[in-house]
């Protein structure tokens, strides 16, 4: 992404209804978590005594790839609104935590997976990476565009998620969840383009908090669907 002039102030209210708008189609649904989970913020050390070392170990691991996605994404975001020369280094290593995501899931759903969710999480980052452009240059067509391809390969993330391991991960459920992501990261993005400091570390706060809800999700999930290699 090239940086740019300080940001257009024309579209950044269009960002803003776009994650109202996305919100209020169901992230109170989206943060909801399968009955009978552990709360999502629990620390492993309370739940380490009565579950099995491998689902602990599955739960930190999956955490520790998702809070990569959005303490990477952050930067991604400061570096574009900042105009910082450290971007390219720090795309480099949010495309590579995409990969490591996929990596996660093959030895439960195959290399085909993972190399499926890689894809998708690749173009999860290079898409926003557009967003970001447009809406610091003020460019309102390719912001719409890039919005309108964001909420896609948002749903298509969902759709093999849901399709992987439908018990745990219901297409609607997934859908919320993936399109809450988008609209947390919008007002993120959005606060700090606008030199809203305050509301852009109160707005990641919220982001991590959500992923850690994915994140748990996703863990627990694949336990239920493989419950003989997590005993």
């Amino acid at each position: 992404m090239a940086a740019g002039s300080r940001p257009g102030r024309r579209h950044l209210p269009a960002l803003a209804t776009t994650a109202a708008a996305v919100l209020a189609l169901g992230l109170a649904v989206a943060l909801a978590r399968p009955a009978g989970g552990a709360p999502a913020q629990a620390a492993p050390a309370a739940v380490s005594g009565a579950v099995p070392a491998r689902q602990v170990a599955l739960r930190e691991s999956m955490r520790k790839l998702w809070e990569d996605h959005v303490t990477w994404t952050r930067m991604v975001i400061v570096d574009v609104a900042g105009g910082l020369p450290s971007l390219r280094a720090d795309e480099a290593r949010l495309l590579r935590n995409q990969a490591d995501i996929g990596n996660a899931v093959v030895p439960y759903y195959g290399r085909a997976a993972g190399r499926r969710l890689t894809g998708l999480l690749r173009d999860h980052i290079l898409i926003a990476a557009d967003l970001l452009t447009a809406a610091k240059t003020d460019d309102g067509v390719a912001l719409s565009r890039a919005q309108a391809a964001w909420r896609v390969n948002a749903d298509r993330i969902a759709g093999f998620l849901a399709a992987a391991n439908p018990a745990s991960w219901p297409r609607s459920h997934m859908r919320s969840m993936m399109r809450g992501h988008l609209a947390l990261t919008t007002d993120e993005a959005v606060a700090r383009l606008a030199g809203r400091f305050a509301d852009d570390v109160r707005a990641y706060d919220r982001v991590h908090g959500q992923i850690l809800e994915m994140a748990d999700m996703l863990s627990e999930g694949i336990v239920r669907q493989f419950p003989a290699r997590f005993r």
